[in-house]
Parts: structure tokens; sequence; C-alpha cells
């Protein structure tokens, strides 16, 4: 017989579907809840918008401190009436409390001028053609400057020691008269590195200043734990670089300071220094030096050891007449490189000696289409290191040569090591 369903097993199919509208109401009500909360945000910012707009787009002149790098095409003078603009030769540029008043730099450069004559008054119809005048003038001076100096540039300085906290301080003003390095704009990104010699351990550089050929800085640096005794023998290197965000940054020129001449006993010295083209270290007559290494082929193992024992006589790579040497070692096989490896940095000298040890695997075909690629580069943290000399060992070197001779030894005997100097090419 079927069984017999009660009242008390049937259930409405409304009371299954309760808790699903209440879910639902739920979702909806926090749904509205976050699309007014963003409404009120989107209504806020369309009036503080409006609020901005509505000041006539006047630029506020703020005061920064000393130390801190600005450019001269950011800021706008404070004097100025809005319902009158200057002449558009003028730029004001701010101003440190070392000065006496803001520097006014026109197109041509930082040129000083009389901050009263930037006063409201002189932005009177009846003076409008002195002031045209005078700039013409401050123009045509400035041009004939950058002729003398080559386009190269000048740089300010500051140079100071304080005894009591046996503290060296350096201030980089600013540099005018920079040859422009980039075609599109006539103008350059520049900003300067400072290097003290010889030990090149303090480093410091300064902000990036865009599109300006004649920067101002007012950046401050100061160098600790060094004693009076030792500036003597302290030279100052200054290297002006021009950023580029796609490639390397070029470089604009340098400026080296001797500190052996300059007293520091007293008060702040201030220099100005003409900033000289960055010339090639070598020349193609100079000799690039020797470098002695040794080969030891082990068949068995189809391996090539390599040791870069020392190097001498090498060419001076710096203002301080030493270099930063290290080797680079390529097996080439087929004159395509299989290999890589480098020495350690010996850093100030012009004889490093290295002794240092390198194992190459070769194909199964041994030595007959294998050769080496030793160059001795130059370190420079500023610029791309520079190659001193070069030597290539194996069996296309010409015969009767010293790497065509130590090249036959090490195959005629095996598992011996086989040392030899050879003088470094171009």
């Amino acid at each position: 017989m079927p069984e017999k369903t009660s009242a008390r097993d049937f259930q409405h199919p409304f009371q299954a579907t309760l808790p699903l509208v209440a879910a639902l109401s739920i979702a909806v009500t926090l749904s509205v809840a976050l699309l007014f909360v963003t409404a009120c945000k989107c209504y806020r910012k369309r009036n503080r918008s409006s609020f901005l707009v509505s000041r006539k787009g006047i630029k506020t002149f703020y005061t920064r401190p000393s130390g801190s790098a600005h450019s001269s095409s950011d800021l706008s003078s404070p004097d100025l009436p809005p319902s009158r603009t200057p002449s558009p030769l003028l730029t004001p540029i701010e101003g440190t409390a070392k000065s006496p008043g803001k520097i006014y730099a026109g197109t041509t450069g930082g040129v000083k001028l009389d901050p009263a004559t930037l006063s409201r008054e002189c932005y009177t119809e009846e003076t409008e053609t002195k002031n045209e005048e005078a700039v013409e003038k401050v123009e045509e001076a400035t041009e004939d400057l950058s002729e003398e100096r080559q386009n190269m540039g000048v740089l300010n300085l500051s140079i100071e020691y304080n005894n009591e906290k046996s503290v060296f301080v350096v201030t980089i003003h600013r540099a005018s008269y920079l040859p422009a390095k980039d075609p599109q704009s006539g103008t350059s990104d520049p900003y300067i590195k400072l290097c003290l010699l010889p030990e090149k351990k303090h480093k410091v550089k300064t902000r990036v200043l865009r599109k300006t050929l004649n920067p101002v800085y007012e950046e401050t640096f100061t160098f600790y734990g060094l004693a009076y005794n030792q500036l003597q023998g302290i030279t100052l290197h200054f290297i002006v670089m021009s950023f580029d965000r796609f490639s390397r940054d070029d470089v604009i020129g340098e400026v080296v300071v001797p500190l052996a001449n300059v007293d520091l006993s007293g008060s702040e010295v201030n220099m100005s220094r003409d900033i000289k083209q960055r010339i090639p270290r070598l020349s193609k007559s100079q000799g690039r030096g020797e470098i002695l290494v040794s080969l030891c082929h082990q068949p068995a193992a189809n391996r090539l050891t390599v040791v870069v024992l020392k190097a001498k006589n090498l060419p001076k790579m710096d203002v301080t007449g030493l270099a930063d040497p290290y080797v680079k070692i390529n097996m080439l096989y087929a004159d395509q490189r299989m290999a890589k490896k480098k020495t350690r940095l010996k850093k100030r000298t012009l004889n490093p000696v290295f002794n240092e040890s390198f194992l190459f695997d070769i194909p199964q075909d041994g030595l007959e289409n294998i050769s080496l690629e030793f160059q001795v580069l130059d370190h420079d943290r500023v610029t791309k290191n520079e190659v001193i000399g070069r030597l290539e060992i194996g069996p296309t070197c010409e015969p009767d040569t010293s790497q065509s001779l130590h090249w036959a030894e090490v195959l005629q005997n095996p598992r011996k090591q086989i040392a030899e100097w050879h003088k470094l090419t171009e």
C-alpha cells in the first residue's frame, strides 16, 4: 500500500525560496550603497577641480630651502602684477640666502641684473623700449662670451673647510653656456658628478635639470673624516653630463680642481672654472702595455685552463695618472663567442697583478677552431669603460709572432702550463 503523506511533511515552495530572496535583497542594498558613495566622491573631485581652475592659472611662488636644485623655467616672479605679463626674454630664477638678491636669466644664460629694474614700474609703457634695448645688449655680450668659451661652458662653485668639525664642504652653484645635446629642443638635461681623487671613494651628483643650458643648482655636499693636511693631496673632479632617457648619458665636459694651491684656512673660497671637453686618454701612437698569460690544454677532460697573471706598463687613463684595469676573456669557436670570463678590478695601478685562473670547456674536435681574445679595460663609473688594449691567441694568428709561437707550444705540451708575455694592441 502507498504511504500516506502527512501535512507535517508537506512544505510550500514559497517557504523554500525565502532565504534566497533575503540574500538578493542584501546584495541589492549593498550595490546601491556602493554606487552612492562613488557618486559622492566624483562630485567632490569635480568641485575641487573647478575651484582650482577658477584661480586664473596664477602660479604660487614658494621659497625653497638652500641645497635643493631648481630650474629657471619652472618658476615665475611674484613681483609682477597679474594684469601685466613680463617680456618672455626674462625668466626669474630663485636665489639662495647667500646671494644679495634674486638672479634673473635671459634666454642666453645666467646674466645678473638689478632686481630693482624688474619691479612693477619697469613694466610701464614708457620704459618697455628701454628694457628691450638693455636685453639686446645683454644677449650680444652673452653670445660673445659663448664664442670665446667654445660652447663648453663655465662652472661656478665654492669650497670651505670647517676645522672645528673636520668637515670639507663643496657647493655647486651653477653652470653657464652649456652646449645643446638634444638637437630637437636645442637644450640639454644637465647634471654634475663630483669625485674626490685619487681615492674615488667620495662620489656625489646633483639633480637633473630639464631643458636648460644655464642650470642653477645651489647644492651643498659635505664630506666628513677628512683632515686639513689631507686636502693638499686631493683633486676635485667634476664631470658635467646630459641625461638621456633612451641611451647612455652624454658627457658635456669636465673640470679638474687640485687643492694643493688653494688656501682653505680662512673663509669660503669662490671660484669659476672653464668646462673642458673630455678628450680620449689614449693616442694611436701610444703603447698599450703588456700582459702575462698562461695556457694549459687538458685533452682527456676537453678543457682549456687560462691563467691571467699580471700586466705592466699600462697607459695612464685617469687625471691622476693611474688606471683601474681588469681583463675580459672571450673564447671564440669559428669566430663566434662561446664563453666569456673576467677578472677582478684592480684600482689605481698601471702594473696590476691578477693571478686568476679560468676553465673553458672545448668541443670534441679539440683546439682546431678555438681562439682566445683578451681585452684589458679601464673601469669608469661615469662613462663607458674604455679598452686599453687587446690580445688574440689561436690558430688564426700571424706566423712567427709571440701569439702563434705560444699557441703552438701549448698544443705540443698538453697538461702543462705555458706562460708568455704579450704586447697589447689597439
